[in-house]
């Protein structure tokens, strides 16, 4: 195991946890999330746009 493991582990899960973030900030303010967040949290990007709300 290298010496960066930890270090990359880490900036991945403050990625995703910035994607997570952003994502939710846009939809609540009434905004499309970024697809590049989408995908990084495993959500279809194009399938999420299909989603109504009641």
């Amino acid at each position: 195991m290298s010496k960066n493991q930890p270090r990359s582990t880490f900036a991945d899960l403050l990625g995703i946890l910035g994607s997570a973030i952003s994502a939710a900030a846009a939809e609540e303010n009434g905004r499309s999330a970024r697809p590049q967040d989408l995908r990084r949290l495993g959500i279809d990007p194009t399938e999420f746009r299909k989603i109504r709300r009641f």
